[in-house]
């Protein structure tokens, strides 16, 4: 039986921070299962799109999204959520509609609260998938979904710096204007938890950042 500890990293950080990089650079190496919270707001906005519901109909969105029958579906080492059955195309909930949307749909607190067992239910899909932990990212792993997680980080970087990597990917997110909707919202906004590890990442490579996380992950799990 493997007597090892089983590891949940929490990554939190604002658009283009460097969370997902990180996040699935840090899955390969320890072997967690990588799980992008952000990718479920998106994938559950575009369901919301596509039936037509208006991301300032909170009533309507509520209603919506306690209908909605959730799984998962593990590629490689990554979590993707299941809405009936389909996992919506990254190309859709990385489009603009989606963009434009999902900060609104996320911030309702019925939304935040439907998510938040499904959300908390990936320790232990990573657990009966064999892997030897958990990375999640996201703006409330920390300080809502995993408080206890034995390691938290909070990415942040320059906005101009954001945005600039965010174009390089060929993103069309607003960075200013989702930091203001994700930081001021009263359901779980987008801030360091207390007791997190503050990276920034504005002037440090992929390798850098990934490098800083990995000593102290490392030192957890006793390597």
């Amino acid at each position: 039986m493997d007597t090892r500890p089983f590891l949940i990293v929490a990554i939190d950080g604002g658009a283009a921070s460097g969370k997902s990089s990180t996040a699935r650079a840090l899955s390969a190496r320890f072997n967690l299962l990588h799980v992008d919270t952000g990718s479920f707001y998106r994938a559950v906005t575009a369901v919301l799109l596509r039936r037509g519901v208006a991301a300032h109909d909170p009533a309507r969105i509520e209603a919506e999204v306690g209908g909605l029958r959730l799984g998962t579906r593990i590629t490689g080492r990554s979590a993707g959520m299941e809405i009936n059955g389909e996992v919506i195309p990254d190309a859709e909930i990385r489009g603009a509609a989606v963009n434009g949307a999902v900060s609104h749909v996320a911030a309702l607190p019925a939304v935040r609260a439907a998510l938040l067992a499904y959300q908390r239910g990936q320790e232990g899909v990573a657990r009966a998938g064999g892997f030897r932990g958990l990375v999640m990212e996201g703006r409330d792993i920390g300080s809502v979904i995993f408080p206890g997680a034995a390691c938290r980080f909070f990415l942040h970087a320059d906005p101009a710096e954001r945005a600039r990597r965010r174009a390089l990917e060929g993103g069309q997110d607003a960075i200013a204007l989702r930091d203001q909707l994700d930081s001021s919202r009263k359901a779980a906004p987008l801030a360091c938890p207390p007791g997190a590890v503050a990276v920034d990442t504005t002037h440090q490579g992929l390798d850098e950042v990934v490098a800083l996380l990995s000593g102290i992950i490392a030192g957890q799990l006793g390597e």
